[in-house]
């Protein structure tokens, strides 16, 4: 009789927590979904338009969305192929499909990255639940999350893809699947084959992790290959054309561009030292950021892990709209395992303002001095700010690792040399490379 009213409590404690986020997503809903049909979810109709170009045996790549936005299908063949089922939907049902989708991969990305600390034992079943909803709840209101929203965007799929595939505890899938499928669709979570190989191999590697980075490059490459027995033209025009377009992502040099390249866009500088300054701070950051994420998983800290390889697709990659920082989700559990709570609480106010948009406006106010250089700033700030989370996920790990390697043991002092017994039987020299 207890055990079946606690399990009435827990599900009614659910049924809130569906409640609490479904409240906290209605005005975004209700806004971006009534907006103007035109600026509606653009992004989902470029999904639309690639899978409706492979129903009529149309040009993917020549295919554009109508007026005004006039958007050209940016991704990889396969993600024209697996947005088939969209383009037989109408437009109306695609956008309440789509969007309710949204929030359920927000969901999944909230209670993997936050399971532990919402489910500590001891706590009362039903306040997980609620604790999980007001966080997930909280999450709606990132900016990087909004956007998810208000241009029908993938991100956070990818986002959810990665993290069950690197976290979850007990997988039915074999892991590095759902690495290898986010890769295919989107490129930029390529990033993750990195750390696969890097935490897989060498004299630290762990063998779940190679096998996981066999089975993701295996399935990226599987679904690459496919197009081209499918739609070989297709195929072959994104990898031998669109893909070295980058001005087919739009402007490069805009603001919701926060890579490093597009920091470095917006100083106007002379192409080539543009070009050559990327790739050296684009390579000094992976450096620092593989390397750290490689440390965080050795000390048995996962989370921080993917958090700072998310980082990693954000500012290395060539361009990285705010809607790409969706792994804000995933950092903010990171410093929320670690942080004193006042840490993730300040990340989660940074990311929910329009702070770069404040950068604009000071530009234009031309303010001497002020607005070009304090402007240019705040304009940056969303890409300097996870910067600047990389180098604090990266401290953490470091003190994770000097708490798991404990003090330096002291000096021994040396003791009386005695006379060997004859009942010690001799050592056996101690084998190369033993350090215990």
């Amino acid at each position: 009789m207890g055990s079946g009213a606690a399990a009435g409590r827990r599900w009614w404690a659910w049924g809130l927590a569906l409640l609490v986020i479904g409240v906290a997503a209605a005005p975004l809903v209700r806004y971006w979904l009534t907006n103007p049909g035109d600026q509606r979810l653009v992004d989902l109709d470029v999904y639309r338009t690639g899978g409706e170009s492979v129903l009529r045996g149309l040009p993917v790549y020549e295919a554009i969305t109508p007026a005004p936005q006039l958007l050209p299908f940016t991704y990889p063949p396969i993600a024209a192929l697996l947005a088939v089922p969209l383009a037989a939907l109408s437009w109306p049902a695609a956008q309440w499909v789509w969007t309710i989708g949204i929030f359920a991969c927000l969901a999944v990305t909230t209670w993997l990255g936050f399971r532990d600390l919402v489910a500590r034992p001891g706590r009362p079943a039903w306040a997980v639940p609620l604790l999980f909803a007001g966080v997930t709840a909280a999450f709606v209101y990132l900016m990087p999350i909004r956007d998810q929203v208000r241009f029908g965007q993938v991100d956070i799929l990818l986002v959810m893809l990665c993290l069950a595939d690197c976290v979850a505890r007990r997988p039915w899938w074999p892991r590095g699947l759902l690495i290898g499928l986010a890769t295919a669709v989107k490129l930029t979570p390529g990033v993750f084959l990195v750390y696969l190989l890097i935490t897989g191999f060498g004299r630290d590697g762990r063998p779940e992790q190679r096998r996981a980075f066999f089975m993701a490059a295996f399935t990226a490459a599987l679904l690459t290959v496919a197009p081209f027995l499918v739609i070989p033209r297709d195929a072959a025009g994104f990898w031998f054309s669109a893909l070295l377009d980058p001005e087919r992502l739009g402007a490069n040099a805009a603001t919701t561009n926060q890579s490093i390249r597009g920091m470095l866009l917006r100083l106007y500088l002379p192409e080539w030292l543009t070009s050559a300054l990327w790739l050296v701070l684009a390579g000094a950051v992976a450096w620092y950021g593989f390397r750290h994420a490689r440390r965080a998983l050795l000390v048995g800290d996962r989370m921080a892990a993917v958090a700072l390889t998310g980082l990693m697709a954000v500012l290395v990659s060539p361009v990285a709209w705010i809607h790409h920082l969706a792994w804000l989700v995933v950092v903010i559990a990171a410093l929320a395992a670690r942080e004193r709570p006042w840490v993730p609480v300040a990340v989660w106010l940074y990311y929910v303002v329009p702070i770069p948009w404040w950068g604009v406006a000071l530009r234009a106010a031309e303010i001497p001095v002020l607005s070009p250089v304090a402007g240019r700033v705040v304009q940056d700030a969303f890409g300097l700010g996870a910067a600047g989370l990389v180098w604090l996920l990266a401290r953490r790990s470091r003190d994770a690792r000097d708490a798991v390697a404990g003090p330096a043991p002291a000096a021994a002092v040396p003791a009386a040399a005695s006379p060997p017994s004859s009942a010690d039987p001799p050592r056996p020299p101690r084998p190369a490379g033993d350090r215990s």
